[in-house]
């Protein structure tokens, strides 16, 4: 098909992000690269000097301030520049000489951490008596020193190090395996059409109408893995063998707790959420029940879980009318919210439209200095009005986060990253819900959210109960082997959909062709964070003002605090069940009005 894609330069300047505020120009961006290069020695004069006094620490921490500031706008204007043309090698270049200042930078502050872990606690207290401005600083040294009892003599540190390229190769042999060395036979659609089966078109074939088209990419697909399935799982052994060896040498209990100490979060919510998950297992087995109902077959097979239960509702959105629609729907958050939505919207932070050469997908930036940047890709859709809520949420919880946190606090960490997000995405959806009587919008509306109940914390949750049986398997020193594997994934794919699904052989095959599970227990954080944000969406929604002012609470906390604290400004728990259960009442709540609608 010929590509109609506008080129770059062809792009209305009104729908592309304004990197000036960055940079006023390339030449400017020049600048500075090389004006960094000079930091690397202004580190290595801190060296063995940490602990002799509070001045020289503050000194230090400010440095480390100055740096994060200056090497965040130089790798985010060149990644910007570079996502906005892929294949313009200018910009590519300049990312490249972004990420080797910051590699360069970052091992001439290697000497950091062990020194301020070695400085004793009588000392460091004497130093924040001695200069106040070092308080500043408090909630960082802390959490570079709560790990002392992991973190080995510098040799043992550096051996470790060391062994980090290795621990990376599982990954990296899995990824090309995926992406590049397996091919898969062309498959047909019920009128005899063919069509490319790839490891990334496989999800789309099994979003198609035509149930011949599901079923072949389904069969044709797990049919390539089953010959492959024992290279799948010894990368997977290997994985889960480099996260044991690592796990313990810095004398943890388990992988999973060694993983999750990283951002402060207790393994009990991990644990709780799987349990959740299992309590609230008839309102999955009931989706199955109406999908099954909806598409009208006797069996339901795991290549019908994909496809769309309700016809195409969907309207054409032009983006001057989703950014309409995402203001009134967030106008519950206040003014003062809305006011920088708008900002965002005529300030350019936005990269609106695709061209030639464009990275696909959205997101919001990193770096939030001098504000956020989000890249899209708008295609006038539901998706993409859910998309730009969504970005924005990310966005603005980065710009609270900085305006209200020093920079050695303004990053908060992966576990409540989705949830801003989420809120806007859940508070977007209620707004549209209440605003429609037509029962075949409603119905689309609904089934659009269930599939984000489903694959977001039924889904996910399955893969993270996964994820603990391979890490426990790994621990008692077992193999992970292919036929391993394959059971326990089948066992709890029969018990997360239930009775009314057939789960089809191949589908014992699906670990297979998970990234993910190479990502050191990640995935649950899709479903606690988007049970935290139905709850806090929920909260808003019924108590209005009190709750829109915890909710900024939390997301003007950035790292200042561990993340189950964070939350708990806005009014969630997550150390215990109650927002995974008050999500997964909302998900009943929804099937019930679908179940109604249809009839």
């Amino acid at each position: 098909m010929q590509n109609t894609l506008p080129k770059r330069s062809e792009v209305a300047e009104e729908n592309t992000w304004n990197l000036c505020d960055i940079f006023e120009s390339d030449e400017a961006w020049e600048a500075e690269y090389e004006a960094l290069k000079e930091m690397p020695a202004r580190y290595t004069a801190f060296a063995g000097r940490l602990g002799e006094s509070a001045e020289t620490l503050l000194s230090f921490m400010k440095l480390e301030d100055e740096a994060e500031v200056r090497l965040g706008k130089l790798h985010g204007y060149a990644s910007c520049k570079s996502d906005q043309d892929t294949a313009n090698g200018v910009y590519l270049n300049m990312k490249g000489k972004a990420m080797n200042t910051l590699v360069t930078i970052s091992s001439a502050s290697a000497f950091a951490v062990p020194e301020i872990m070695a400085i004793p606690e009588e000392t460091l207290n004497g130093f924040y008596a001695a200069q106040p401005a070092l308080e500043e600083y408090r909630r960082s040294l802390y959490r570079i020193r709560r790990r002392a009892a992991h973190i080995l003599s510098p040799a043992e540190e550096t051996l470790l190090a060391a062994a980090g390229e290795m621990a990376d190769a599982p990954d990296n042999i899995s990824g090309v395996f995926r992406n590049a060395d397996l091919r898969f036979p062309d498959v047909t659609d019920g009128e005899g059409g063919t069509h490319q089966l790839t490891n990334s078109s496989l999800v789309p074939l099994m979003e198609s109408a035509d149930r011949v088209l599901r079923r072949n990419a389904f069969e044709g697909y797990y049919k390539v893995m089953d010959q492959f399935k024992n290279t799948a799982a010894a990368t997977l052994d290997a994985q889960f063998r480099q996260l044991r060896f690592f796990a313990n040498a810095r004398k943890y209990e388990s992988t999973l707790a060694a993983s999750l100490d990283v951002t402060e979060v207790p393994t009990e919510v991990y644990l709780n959420l799987i349990e959740a998950v299992h309590q609230n297992m008839d309102k999955m087995y009931r989706y199955v029940a109406l999908r099954k109902k909806m598409l009208g077959v006797d069996e339901l097979h795991m290549y019908d879980v994909y496809t769309p239960i309700v016809a195409d509702a969907a309207q054409t959105i032009p983006y001057e009318q989703a950014k309409e629609t995402v203001l009134e729907a967030l106008a519950v958050l206040g003014e003062d919210y809305t006011d920088l939505l708008k900002k965002g919207f005529t300030e350019r932070w936005i990269d609106v439209y695709p061209n030639e050469g464009k990275r696909g997908g959205a997101y919001s930036s990193g770096s939030a200095k001098p504000h956020p940047y989000v890249l899209l890709n708008q295609k006038d859709t539901l998706d993409s009005m859910f998309t730009l809520a969504h970005e924005m949420g990310h966005a603005l919880h980065s710009y609270h986060s900085n305006k209200y946190q020093p920079v050695s606090q303004s990053d908060y960490v992966i576990f409540v990253a989705e949830v801003a997000s989420t809120c806007n995405e859940v508070l977007l959806m209620r707004h549209l819900l209440s605003k429609t009587t037509d029962k075949k919008e409603r119905m689309y509306l609904i089934n659009h959210f269930l599939d984000q109940f489903k694959g977001t914390v039924y889904r996910q949750t399955m893969f993270a109960e996964f994820e603990l049986e391979m890490g426990r398997m790994a621990e008692k020193g077992d193999t992970l082997t292919a036929e391993a594997l394959s059971q326990k994934y089948w066992e709890l794919n029969k018990l997360y959909f239930g009775p009314d699904m057939i789960s089809d052989e191949g589908i014992s095959l699906e670990w297979a062709r998970i990234p993910h599970f190479f990502y050191n227990y990640y995935v649950f954080q899709y479903a606690t964070g988007f049970s935290a944000a139905v709850a806090i969406a929920n909260r808003i929604l019924a108590e209005g003002e009190p709750a829109v002012r915890d909710y900024k609470k939390f997301l003007s906390g950035g790292g200042s605090a561990d993340p189950i604290s964070l939350l708990k400004l806005a009014g969630v728990d997550m150390s215990s069940p109650a927002p995974i259960n008050s999500a997964l009442e909302l998900f009943g709540e929804l099937i019930e009005e679908l179940e109604k609608l249809n009839g």
